[in-house]
């Protein structure tokens, strides 16, 4: 029994080193990684013995809020329209469900989150590379997009590498999500590399290669962002409150004049966001995908119009204004807050919110600042994309919960 018990332990903590690497790298192989690695936690059989108390385990806490959280999307059936896109979202939200029971019970003790954290950061540097690697043997041999199957917008008429690299790269891993995993990787490296300089120095700059490599405008922001919270960490505590405010607004105005002068952003006007409810093509995509959204919204705020309603929602609007274009493009909400306030109305968004905001008051120790990072990545990049709109942002959210929440290891 205790072979079975050494070999069982092992493979799930292997499994979920790997899984950390992989969280940079095409969403494929995370689906099978993710469900191979909570069989084994399965066959550990920790749910057949006692749970941690809830006095000794807080970061229980936040999980069961997105538990709960998932439960009302899955009761939401009861008065949704389409059946089958709710079937389709509980089927891609499982893995919220399933951070429940490895929250309540636990990990093994094999778990040493040092190296988990650096083999998030060596798979997030190395990804870089895999990626200039890739694009480049696209670029020069354009004929292996057809041979691959790779996404049939694939634009391969792009003559300029840099741009060839920057509007293509979102058909094999979405530029946000691989920005949002290498700005992980950077927070995370700050923290298990501060004894290796050069490695560390050489790893961030890698992974900050990621953003200007992929043109993320978001990215900007939110690395503005983080850099302000660091600077404020760096302030000796007394002078947190007096100056912190400073500095976050400091780095808010600095990282919207660093977006202003990003290419894509050529022909953006601010003010189109007082007009958001005006449908112009004149505006923004996503301006007009909010303005559309918030026409009606007494549609939904009550209790939502259940889970995975959100985008056929979104397209029966589309009709009514005649964007045809928005509805060839398919497009969902382009905002998490705003998907969850229209499929879970103001309950759901409540439950979603506190979800988040409990998780840096329940975490631990030196992790505690790590999870702000974590809350404050997660929390703008939302705003401008549905964060859980692909597998490799559950698998990221998953990651991150269960790396912050769960006890630390015998390491540290």
């Amino acid at each position: 029994m205790n072979t079975y018990k050494n070999i069982i332990e092992q493979v799930n903590y292997g499994l979920f080193l790997l899984l950390a690497f992989l969280l940079p790298y095409p969403q494929v192989a995370l689906r099978w990684v993710v469900v191979i690695w909570f069989v084994t936690w399965v066959l550990e059989g920790r749910w057949l013995h006692r749970p941690v108390s809830l006095r000794n385990n807080p970061g229980l806490i936040p999980i069961l809020l997105f538990g709960l959280w998932f439960g009302y999307k899955v009761v939401s059936y009861f008065w949704c329209r389409d059946t089958g896109a709710w079937a389709w979202q509980m089927e891609r939200y499982i893995t919220f469900a399933a951070v429940v029971p490895i929250g309540i019970w636990g990990i093994n003790s094999r778990y040493n989150w040092q190296q988990v954290g650096r083999s998030l950061v060596w798979g997030s540097t190395s990804a870089v590379f895999v990626y200039l690697a890739t694009m480049t043997l696209l670029y020069l041999h354009p004929s292996l997009v057809a041979a691959w199957q790779i996404s049939p917008e694939w634009d391969y008429t792009i003559t300029a590498p840099y741009k060839f690299f920057s509007e293509n790269l979102s058909h094999i891993k979405h530029r946000l999500f691989l920005c949002s995993t290498e700005m992980a990787g950077i927070i995370v490296a700050f923290h298990v590399l501060r004894e290796r300089k050069a490695i560390l120095i050489f790893s961030v700059l890698v992974m900050l290669s990621s953003i200007p490599l992929t043109s993320s405008r978001q990215s900007i922001i939110t690395g503005a962002a983080l850099i302000a919270i660091a600077m404020v960490y760096a302030l000796p505590r007394p002078y947190r409150l007096r100056y912190g405010l400073g500095i976050l607004l400091v780095g808010a105005v600095l990282g919207c004049g660093l977006l202003m002068l990003h290419p894509r952003m050529r022909d953006f006007n601010f003010l189109a966001i007082t007009q958001m409810r005006d449908i112009s093509y004149t505006h923004d995509v996503r301006f007009n995908i909010w303005g559309v959204a918030l026409q009606t919204p007494h549609d939904y705020l009550a209790h939502g119009l259940g889970a995975g309603q959100s985008t056929d929602y979104m397209l029966s609007k589309y009709e009514q204004f005649h964007m045809d274009f928005y509805i060839q493009k398919h497009y969902h909400p382009h905002n998490q807050y705003l998907e969850e306030l229209i499929e879970g109305g103001i309950p759901g968004l409540i439950l979603f919110l506190l979800a988040w905001l409990f998780i840096p008051f329940c975490v631990r120790g030196k992790k505690r600042k790590m999870a702000i990072y974590f809350v404050t990545l997660f929390g703008i990049n939302m705003l401008t994309d549905c964060m859980f709109g692909k597998f490799c942002g559950i698998a990221l959210w998953a990651v991150s919960i269960i790396y912050l929440l769960l006890p630390p290891s015998r390491t540290e």
